[in-house]
C-alpha cells in the first residue's frame, strides 16, 4: 500500500470513529457550550425566536437553563395540526372536555420563568390548509387566546415592561365570544409600543388611551368600533396602522395626525371609506366590493389601490405623490380622478376584469396616461392590464419621450397580439432604456423563445431583461448567461449584450 492509500485510509477510519460514536460527539459539543461566557449564551438564547426551541435549549445545556430568565421575549406559536392529533387521539372518548391543549400551561410556565419581559407573542397557526374538515367544539376554551380570565393571569404581571405584544387567536374558538382583551391591555400596559391581535371578537369598550402605541394590527376580526371613532381617539400617535379583513364596520373614518403607513383590507366593504392623516406617506387599500374612497393626506408618496370600482375616488392634496398601483374593473375612470399629476414618477396598472355592459367600453391609450401623469418615468403593465389597453398608431404625445423603464406581465395566448400591444409601448416612447418583459410559466419554451427574439431583434438597442410569472408565486428572472445563449443564434449585429445593472 502507497502513502497516498494509507493516508485514505487514516481518514476513512477518523469520519467512521464520528460516525458510529455520535454520542461522544454531543457530548464534546455540549462541553464546549458550557465553557462559553455567559453574556455569549445569553446573546444566542436572545436570537433563538422560538421559545419551544428556547425550552429544549434549557433541558440539553445546564448554562442556557441558568441564564434563560435574562430573556426579554417569548414567542410560543402553536401549531393547529398538534391540536387536531389530540383530538384524533381521543376521538372515542365519551366526553369531548377531555379534549385539551397544553398551549397555555406551556406559555404560563415559560413566562414565570423570566424577569422582565418586554415582548410576548403567542398564536395558533390558523392557516386555511389546517381548518380544512375540522370540527373544533364551540364551548371548548383551550386554544382561546383572548380569553379574559386568561389574559389576568399573565398580562398584569408583564405589563410594566411589556412593550410589544401579539396575539393571534383560534377563530373558531373566538368567534363566538366577544373579548375585551382591548381593554385589558389600554388599563396595564402603559409602555406599549408595538400591538398586533389576530382572529378575535373584539369590544371597545372602556378602552384607554394609548399614548405609546406606534404600530397597531388588527387582522381577521369582529370590531364593535364600526365607525373607528375609538380607534382613532385611544390610538392618537399611531405611525403605522393595519386592518386586515375587519369586519362590522360601516362608516369608517381614519383620522390620525401622526400616521405614516396604512394598510387597509376591507372584505365585506362598507359604502363609504375616509382616510385623513396629513403626514401619511404610504397607503393601501383593498377593498373586494365597490365603495367611495375619500382620502386626504398632502404627504402622501406611495398609493395603492385596488377595488372593483370606486365611485367616486377623491384624492386631496397630495402634491408629493411618486407611486400609484391601480388594480380595478375600470381603469381609466378611476384614473382620471386624479386629474393632473406631474409629481408622479411610477405607475402599475393592473385589471380585475372588463365590466359586462356600457361600461366595459372604457379602455385607456398611452396617451391617456401621459395626459393626466406627464412627468412618468416608468410604466408597469401587469398581466390583466393589457385587456384595458388600447393599441393606436404612433402617436407622440407629450411626456412619452420621458418614459425610461417599462415592465409587462404577458400571457401570450395570441403571438401577434400580444406583440403589437408591446410594440404601440415600445415604438411611441421612444427613448426607453430599459425594458422588462415576463412571460408566463405555462407558455411553452419554444413560443417563449421566439417572442424574445423578434423583440430583441426588432430593439436591438434596448438593455433587455426577461423572466416568468405565474399567479401566487414569485417573479423568476433568466440569467445574463442565458440570454446571452439564446440569443447566439442571432446575426452578430443583434446579440443581446450583457451589461451591468442596478
Amino acid at each position: 500500500m502507497n502513502n497516498t492509500q494509507s493516508l485514505r485510509s487514516k481518514r476513512k477510519l477518523k469520519r467512521h470513529k464520528y460516525v458510529t460514536n455520535p454520542f461522544s460527539l454531543c457530548t464534546s459539543f455540549t462541553a464546549c457550550m458550557e465553557t462559553l461566557p455567559e453574556i455569549l449564551v445569553l446573546e444566542i438564547l436572545s436570537r433563538v425566536d422560538d421559545s419551544a426551541a428556547v425550552a429544549c435549549c434549557r433541558a440539553a445545556w445546564k448554562t442556557f437553563n441558568t441564564l434563560s430568565p435574562g430573556l426579554h421575549s417569548i414567542n410560543l406559536q402553536w401549531p393547529l395540526s398538534s391540536y387536531i392529533e389530540s383530538r384524533s387521539r381521543v376521538s372515542n372518548a365519551s366526553s369531548s372536555s377531555q379534549i385539551t391543549s397544553p398551549l397555555k400551561t406551556i406559555f404560563l410556565n415559560l413566562l414565570s420563568n423570566l424577569i422582565v419581559v418586554e415582548s410576548v407573542r403567542i398564536g395558533v397557526k390558523n392557516l386555511p390548509r389546517d381548518l380544512l374538515h375540522v370540527d373544533v367544539e364551540d364551548k371548548a376554551n383551550d386554544l382561546h387566546l383572548t380569553d379574559e380570565d386568561f389574559i389576568m393571569e399573565w398580562l398584569p404581571r408583564v405589563s410594566r415592561s411589556l412593550k410589544s405584544l401579539s396575539i393571534s387567536d383560534f377563530w373558531a374558538q373566538s368567534c363566538h365570544r366577544r373579548s375585551n382583551v382591548l381593554s385589558l391591555v389600554s388599563a396595564y400596559c402603559h409602555n406599549l409600543v408595538e400591538l398586533e391581535l389576530k382572529n378575535a371578537w373584539i369590544s371597545v369598550d372602556n378602552l384607554n388611551q394609548m399614548l405609546m402605541v406606534t404600530s397597531l394590527t388588527l387582522e381577521s376580526m369582529r370590531l364593535t368600533d364600526k365607525e373607528l371613532t375609538q380607534l382613532n381617539q385611544s390610538f392618537p400617535n399611531l405611525q403605522v396602522l393595519n386592518l386586515i379583513d375587519v369586519r362590522g364596520l360601516k362608516l369608517p373614518k381614519i383620522y390620525l395626525r401622526h400616521l405614516k403607513t396604512c394598510h387597509w383590507t376591507i372584505t365585506d366593504a362598507p359604502p363609504f371609506l375616509n382616510v385623513i392623516a396629513p403626514n401619511l406617506i404610504t397607503l393601501r387599500i383593498e377593498c373586494k366590493k365597490p365603495a367611495a374612497v375619500r382620502v386626504e393626506a398632502p404627504s402622501l408618496t406611495h398609493f395603492r389601490l385596488s377595488i372593483p370600482h370606486a365611485d367616486p375616488l377623491l384624492v386631496k392634496r397630495y402634491g408629493t405623490i411618486k407611486t400609484v398601483w391601480i388594480e380595478a374593473s375600470l381603469i381609466y375612470p378611476l384614473l382620471a380622478h386624479f386629474r393632473y399629476t406631474d409629481s408622479l414618477d411610477h405607475l402599475t396598472l393592473d385589471s380585475l376584469g372588463l365590466i359586462k355592459g356600457p361600461f366595459g367600453i372604457f379602455k385607456f391609450t398611452l396617451q391617456n396616461l401621459f395626459n393626466i401623469f406627464p412627468n412618468m418615468t416608468s410604466l408597469c403593465f401587469r398581466p390583466r392590464a393589457w385587456s384595458a389597453f388600447e393599441v393606436r398608431g404612433s402617436i407622440f404625445g407629450i411626456g412619452m419621450e420621458g418614459l425610461k423603464t417599462f415592465c409587462g406581465y404577458l400571457m401570450i395566448v395570441n403571438l401577434s397580439l400580444t406583440l403589437s400591444w408591446v410594440a404601440c409601448v415600445l415604438d411611441q416612447c421612444y427613448n426607453l432604456v430599459d425594458v422588462s418583459l415576463l412571460i408566463h410559466r405555462n407558455v411553452s419554451s419554444n413560443v417563449s423563445k421566439d417572442f424574445m427574439r423578434t423583440c430583441m431583434l426588432r430593439w436591438p438597442k434596448l438593455n433587455w431583461r426577461w423572466g416568468t410569472w405565474e399567479e401566487g408565486k414569485e417573479d423568476c428572472w433568466i440569467s445574463d448567461e442565458d440570454l446571452m445563449q439564446m440569443s447566439s443564434d442571432m446575426k452578430p449585429e443583434f446579440r443581446c449584450v450583457k451589461k451591468q445593472r442596478s
